[in-house]
């Protein structure tokens, strides 16, 4: 009995706050539909309208990251005034990215549009909470429209297969995709890299597993289930921006991000790798992650 309670508690203690978050997703998509019966709210879930609606979703999520996380966000200033393309780093939940989204709106009443992989869509009861917080297919034209209309867009290139098989390494696992460069060249904006130190540390995946790889890789579903929501110290960082060039091509676009050949010492290392480099212990560790939250001075 004792053993058997022992392993029950343990199971609670590491899926209880994956779970949890997934709940209060749920809760924030049931406010809207409440919202927007009472207030009759059928105009674009972008448009103004749903502001108000918008606002109290993202001082839930704010409240919640600044108990939980202690969540801070650096480097609003690189962020351009119109358009761009934000690249970032993909937690095995990237509930940072939703605090990100959350302190954005509030501080400067924007909005960033995410390009999410296909199976988001597949999940039941999240149409209009994914409607009116931006998330969408990111197809190229979608994105470009997005653009052209001066919203901010983010990708992670790596997506689902960095969130499962990345570890605290914190490898990118990229692989070939520069599609985000092509978008980048056709509206002319510009790309900024963003990332979150210690987001492995509150969430992890199990060991990387053959069986799962093939899985995953046969069904292009997340069916490895993610562990943790420690209540470690979660910092975003926005680095400096990588400007359009009418000069380059694609490909050298695309190695730029990964060089991070903007930044001020020329350094031949990733953009995001950068970022990771300057704010990430690796290997990460839970317990410095978790005594974080006790060292009042800034990274």
């Amino acid at each position: 009995v004792v053993i058997i309670s022992l392993t029950i508690s343990a199971i609670l203690v590491i899926f209880i706050v994956p779970l949890t978050t997934l709940f209060f997703i749920y809760l924030s998509n049931i406010l809207l539909l409440i919202y927007q019966r009472n207030g009759k709210a059928q105009a674009d879930p972008l448009s103004d309208v749903w502001d108000s609606a918008r606002k109290t979703i993202a001082s839930f999520w704010d409240i919640y990251a600044r108990i939980w996380h202690g969540y801070e966000l650096h480097g609003v200033e690189n962020l351009p005034e119109g358009p761009g393309i934000l690249v970032y780093y993909h937690g095995a939940i990237p509930v940072d990215y939703l605090y990100f989204l959350s302190r954005l709106f509030l501080w400067k009443r924007r909005l960033c549009l995410s390009v999410a992989d296909h199976f988001v869509f597949r999940l039941p009861g999240l149409k209009l909470l994914l409607e009116v917080v931006g998330i969408m297919p990111g197809t190229r034209e979608e994105c470009l429209i997005a653009l052209k209309n001066g919203y901010l867009v983010s990708i992670s290139p790596g997506g689902v297969r960095e969130a499962l098989f990345s570890d605290e390494s914190y490898q990118l696992l990229w692989g070939n995709r520069k599609g985000f460069a092509q978008v980048a060249l056709d509206a002319k904006v510009p790309i900024i890299p963003m990332y979150t130190q210690n987001v492995r540390e509150g969430y992890r995946m199990f060991r990387e597993r053959r069986f799962f790889r093939q899985l995953y890789e046969s069904t292009r579903l997340p069916l490895t289930p993610p562990y943790g929501g420690l209540p470690v110290k979660l910092r975003t960082y926005i680095g400096e921006p990588i400007p359009y060039d009418p000069n380059i091509t694609t490909e050298e676009l695309a190695e730029k991000v990964c060089k991070g050949k903007f930044l001020f010492s020329f350094q031949t290392k990733t953009a995001i790798q950068a970022l990771i480099s300057k704010h990430q212990t690796i290997p990460g560790s839970i317990w410095k992650a978790l005594l974080e939250r006790f060292d009042k001075r800034r990274k």
